[in-house]
């Protein structure tokens, strides 16, 4: 049963951290390199995605909240985050492992018993208090030495997600949903998608790790040992880190870490059946804000006042200060911004990526 209240103590020794970084290409030209999607409220919430993420947080760690963040972005975190001393700064992206391993190597360095919970910045979680439980059931098992991933309970066949295939339970003392991961699973087909979902054996692997600090370096170092050695390094003398960095290997936690593990059985998934949405396009924040949405189904993000519809349905983000009018077209598409001007549908939406690309090859990343 979810926990009643949230409660700090019991999780004292954890960490929670929150790698911020990405751009978010499928929402442009709302995302971009120099404001990517976790600066951004998305939701209407008046705080940003990256906000948000701590605020659902705190509550579980209190003040021990540390980001991971690029150089460009150091400024506007901080200035949006003014109550978090703990921002690393990697001087370049190089995926998910390398700044959840400097993560880990300063904690690490703090408490060699520390648990680290890894959080993506710009996920939108709700059931706050079923997301409390199955973090505190994660930091149990975690304690046990195994890596935890927290897997999504799907609720719909997507083909846009990687899985995680359940195994054994765990077996772990005040941890009822944890179970042994079988493995990791790629993004499917739609057939694939739809035997997963009616199997009830899979679940959304939606990147949420709890592990102690210094296990998620040791498995790093089975694969990785020089980006352990170095990122100890830049943990004991952190001006060390512009000479290092872009030496490490670029990789996510998942093929670093999380994938290996598993097929050596030291993987723990909990079941999280809350609701989670990781804001990927337009097409799923225009779901995602259905409940806003006017009598017409037309979803608008920014300023109402400047949206103007006659018998559309879709989404709209006024964000340029003018005027957007829409008439009479089904799920529609409209991004505004003072410097570019998207229009499409919500079935094209996960090809914004490719202009993206494109814009990159003309030579316009003043856009991108």
């Amino acid at each position: 049963m979810p926990s009643p209240a949230p409660q700090v103590d019991d999780l004292g020794d954890v960490t929670a951290v929150v790698p911020a970084g990405g751009v978010g290409t499928r929402l442009w030209p709302l995302s971009r390199a120099s404001e990517p999607k976790f600066l951004h409220d998305l939701t209407g919430a008046g705080r940003s995605l990256l906000q948000s993420t701590v605020d659902r947080l705190e509550p579980l760690v209190g003040g021990r909240v540390m980001i991971v963040t690029g150089a460009r972005h150091a400024a506007a975190v901080r200035e949006q985050l003014p109550g978090v001393a703990d921002v690393l700064v990697e001087p370049s992206p190089r995926d998910s492992m390398p700044a959840i391993g400097l993560a880990a190597a300063v904690l690490e360095r703090r408490d060699p018993r520390s648990v680290l919970a890894s959080f993506a910045a710009d996920h939108v979680v709700g059931d706050l208090d079923v997301f409390d439980d199955r973090v505190r059931q994660a930091a149990r098992a975690a304690r046990t030495g195994a890596l935890v991933t927290l897997g999504i309970t799907p609720t719909y066949p997507a083909t846009g997600f990687g899985y995680v295939r359940v195994g054994d339970p765990a077996d772990v003392p005040g941890a009822p949903d944890a179970r042994r991961v079988a493995a990791f699973v790629e993004k499917p087909d739609a057939r694939t998608a739809e035997d997963f979902l009616a199997s009830g054996e899979h679940l959304w692997n939606a990147g949420m790790f709890v592990v102690r600090a210094t296990v998620l370096l040791e498995l790093l170092a089975e694969q990785h040992p020089e980006m352990v050695r170095l990122l100890r390094q830049v943990a004991a003398r952190p001006t060390s880190i512009e000479d290092v960095w872009d030496s490490l290997t670029k990789i996510s936690i998942d093929h670093a870490v999380a994938e290996p593990a598993a097929r050596a059985g030291r993987v723990v998934v909990v079941a999280a059946p809350f609701a989670w949405d990781d804001v990927g396009d337009f097409a799923s924040l225009a779901t995602l804000l259905a409940g806003s949405g006017d009598e017409d189904g037309l979803v608008v993000l920014g300023e109402r006042r400047l949206v103007v519809n006659e018998g559309s349905t879709g989404l709209v983000a006024a964000r340029g200060g003018r005027t957007v009018v829409t008439l009479g077209v089904d799920d529609v598409v409209v991004v505004d911004t003072p410097d570019a001007l998207l229009v499409t549908t919500r079935q094209r939406c996960q090809d914004v990526r490719g202009v993206v690309a494109t814009l990159q090859r003309l030579g316009r990343e003043d856009l991108t």
